[in-house]
């Protein structure tokens, strides 16, 4: 146990490998009409050698010396005591925050991002596209590219887009070229505008543009990259929760009786909680807590079900938690928090019993961030809000019960280009949402006479 702010490790004690929940916790395979999908047929979305890890079920995976290089402008990350929220709340609980806030891109997302450049480099693609909500992930693959000079096209969600234009700046400062979507680059947009001229976007659009994009180069040397979601996304992540576990251990703290992340598609929820995952596998007693907001429940309210990953159904089916593919959320401004889908491994955790989801309002999430900004200085992403109120909810728990809980949570990322959120929520101009379970089951109407994980 410690008293200290940070706890920090050197850059020679970075884990040399990540954790493959896959190992561990099996998912059902990707199908398509032709039964289970091979490997081969990512070949034109995804470089081989990610494909290889996306397929793999070894438990271990080195980190190429190449790729820990990149990630050593900003990793190890601290972990932090957060003693002034704390004390605020009055709980005997000790809460620990991994700060992801501090990467150059502001959150977690450049842990796969530099990841996913240095593989597509070295397997010669000269180009990437991708998809983005808030516009983390298409700040951190926008910067990933530069380091390892690659192109990079984000199709950002239109209404994230016009709610932040900054994201589009910094990708414009790395790079990148940054487009609303849905646009008319793509025939999926060209379609989806047709039919829906006004619609906000969502991120299924915004992936089937992006994947479009890719394949329909006819050089062959454009390639799609997902930030969220699919399992080498996850394993890249882990890097959170293995450093976050050697930092407790360095001072002499047990293992946390509650983890918790927010989570859209599951990268940095899983990057912290997946090492814990295979304590509890293993017999410890830990609480593992994937918060999401009340207007997207994909885990607390959508079925276990084979859906599309986009709205275009482009994508193979997918085992997973899903709102259905046609889903298009409310403007709410966790833009990151906004996917129909939940992570495959994620989602099958959930079914085993390893994880116990929890949905909150976004009027609560806000109040949470504000008093995180006041207690411990850093004004969370409207994303990382959702962890924090329930980190005020478990710790308020631990006072009603009396228990001295060690409380995990990771702070995914910082809310400086997310300040309109913040006008937004201090001028009474936000309200709280349920999304209709009555919605969910019409979507899930065109899930009809598919396969059943």
């Amino acid at each position: 146990m410690t008293t200290a702010r940070k706890i920090f490790l050197e850059e020679s004690e970075m884990p040399r490998q990540w954790y493959n929940l896959a190992a561990d916790v099996k998912c059902p395979p990707f199908m398509s009409p032709a039964g289970p999908v091979p490997m081969e047929a990512w070949g034109p979305v995804f470089p081989m050698n990610l494909v290889e890890q996306e397929y793999s079920t070894q438990r271990w995976i080195d980190i190429p010396e190449g790729i820990l290089a990149l990630l050593m402008r900003w990793r190890p990350a601290p972990l932090h005591r957060a003693l002034d929220l704390e004390k605020a709340l009055g709980t005997p609980a000790r809460i620990y925050y991994k700060n992801e806030s501090l990467s150059p891109a502001g959150s977690h997302k450049p842990n796969t991002a530099v990841a996913q450049a240095w593989y597509n480099k070295q397997f010669g693609t000269k180009r990437l596209t991708t998809e983005t909500g808030a516009g983390q992930w298409g700040s951190a693959l926008s910067f990933a590219c530069a380091l390892v000079g690659l192109e990079c096209k984000v199709f950002m969600v239109r209404v994230s887009f016009d709610q932040k234009p900054l994201r589009k700046l910094m990708m414009q400062t790395w790079g990148g070229t940054c487009i609303p979507s849905p646009s008319n680059e793509t025939q999926a947009g060209r379609d989806i505008l047709a039919k829906y001229p006004d619609t906000p976007g969502s991120l299924g659009i915004a992936i089937s543009e992006a994947i479009e994009a890719a394949v329909s180069d006819p050089t062959g040397l454009t390639k799609y990259s997902l930030g969220s979601v699919l399992n080498h996304v996850m394993l890249h992540q882990t890097i959170i929760g293995l450093e976050a576990k050697k930092q407790l251990d360095k001072v002499g703290e047990r293992l946390p009786d509650v983890v918790i992340g927010c989570a859209g598609g599951g990268s940095n929820f899983a990057g912290l909680s997946f090492p814990f995952v295979y304590d509890k596998i293993h017999g410890a007693d830990i609480d593992i807590i994937p918060v999401e907001p009340s207007s997207c429940p994909t885990l607390t309210k959508a079925p276990y079900v084979y859906d599309h990953g986009d709205t275009a159904r482009m994508t193979p089916l997918v085992a997973m938690h899903s709102l259905g593919h046609s889903f298009v959320p409310s403007p709410i401004h966790a833009g990151g928090l906004r996917y129909h889908g939940m992570a495959p491994l994620v989602s099958r955790a959930v079914e085993d019993g390893l994880m116990a989801p929890r949905s909150i309002q976004q009027l609560e999430c806000y109040a949470a961030g504000m008093l995180f900004a006041k207690t411990e200085g850093i004004i969370p992403a409207p994303e990382t809000t959702h962890a924090i109120a329930a980190v005020i909810q478990e710790a308020r728990k631990a006072t009603e019960e009396g228990k001295e809980k060690v409380i995990l949570f990771n702070f995914s990322g910082h809310g400086l280009m997310d300040l309109v959120g913040y006008d937004k929520y201090l001028t009474g101009q936000l309200s709280d949402y349920d999304f209709p379970d009555d919605q969910i089951a019409k979507n899930h109407e065109e899930l009809k006479g598919y396969p059943k994980p």
